[in-house]
């Protein structure tokens, strides 16, 4: 007599890398760079990514309810708490909490449930909310603290304190914001190379280190440590942050050696700003970017040369946010024509 078994349609072997498992391993990339981010620009940094997170979750029930969908599937896939900890981290540690409010919604509500939820967003959650806050409240996003070792006499707020200047958006005494705010080092040199100085005499800014500003370094080293992790865990392709990272470098080398005192050392292009934290963690979204390698490769080396032509002619001096939503926008179209061939489809005439 012959046994036979029900079998299930393929494929027939178990997905491991579920949502939650892949978001989680993300966050826990980007623990190091968080706490490096802490040590440089102080505890505030920690009650930001607190409140975002708390945003990001209502709005996410929110919509779930209105949507008519389950919540407790999307609510604990840790897509929300992941968006809000990217926002958090482009935000100055001090930043009032409605920015918070005003970028989660931007980020949740429109930049992914209006577009249908996870997996359907045609742009990065993060970045949208962060494009939205950063043009509507520009004023508010120039409060950064000087990093560590640069501190005035008062030294940096701690916890408590930096929680009353997020709650209350103003800082307790005896900080205030003329003594304590300072620019960040692409504020500084596109400022001092519009006044006429060399890059020779802008470096010699205490605010600048070996390569680029002073702590932002250190904070991209830690990011490309947990860029690292996902690489080794498989959870990142290597063509978008190699390519991102590879275009500034290689457009920026022969300008260098052209002239190296009116244009930038190629490091410091890398080591100033969010490019190392996009590089890694928001280029590389499944969702948003490329899926094809070719087109992986194309949209790093859009968003690497789109941020140097922001940095260069645009009116902010960090152009990466900016540069990830240009390429959302033309990621469909990459992918479409960068399709590897179907095993066993003949080749165009």
């Amino acid at each position: 007599m012959t046994k036979t078994f029900d079998v299930g349609a393929a494929p027939h072997l178990a997905n491991q890398r579920s949502v939650t498992r892949v978001m989680g391993l993300v966050l826990l990339a980007l623990v190091p760079g968080v706490f490096a981010t802490v040590v440089f620009f102080g505890p505030g940094v920690i009650f930001q990514i607190v409140l975002a997170a708390a945003f990001a979750l209502g709005f996410e029930a929110m919509m779930l309810k209105l949507r008519r969908r389950p919540l407790r599937p999307f609510l604990t896939d840790l897509s929300a708490p992941l968006t809000a900890v990217l926002f958090a981290l482009c935000l100055p540690s001090l930043a009032p909490w409605w920015l918070a409010a005003i970028g989660m919604f931007a980020a949740i509500v429109i930049g992914k449930h209006l577009y249908g939820g996870l997996g359907y967003n045609l742009f990065n959650p993060a970045m949208v909310g962060y494009v939205v806050v950063l043009i509507c409240f520009p004023r508010e996003l120039t409060h950064w603290l000087p990093p560590a070792g640069l501190e005035s006499q008062l030294g940096t707020p701690g916890f408590l304190d930096s929680a009353a200047a997020i709650i209350t958006g103003h800082l307790p005494a005896p900080w205030n914001w003329d003594a304590l705010a300072q620019a960040t080092p692409l504020d500084t040199v596109r400022e001092l190379s519009n006044r006429g100085e060399t890059m020779a005499e802008i470096r010699g800014n205490p605010l600048f280190g070996d390569f680029g500003g002073r702590g932002w370094e250190w904070i991209a080293n830690f990011y490309a440590l947990g860029g690292l992790f996902l690489f080794w865990k498989k959870i990142i392709p290597w063509q978008t942050p190699v390519a991102t990272l590879g275009s500034v470098v290689l457009v920026t080398v022969p300008f260098w050696l052209y002239d190296g005192d009116i244009n930038p050392f190629p490091l410091q292009h890398v080591f100033s700003g969010a490019l190392v934290l996009a590089a890694f963690f928001i280029v590389t979204d499944p969702v948003s970017g490329c899926t094809t390698p070719r087109g992986r490769l194309i949209f790093g080396a859009g968003v690497g040369l789109l941020t140097l032509s922001i940095r260069r002619w645009g009116a902010y001096p960090d152009g990466v946010a900016f540069a990830v939503l240009l390429m959302n926008c033309a990621a469909p179209w990459i992918d479409l024509h960068t399709r590897p061939r179907i095993y066993g489809e003949m080749p165009p005439p």
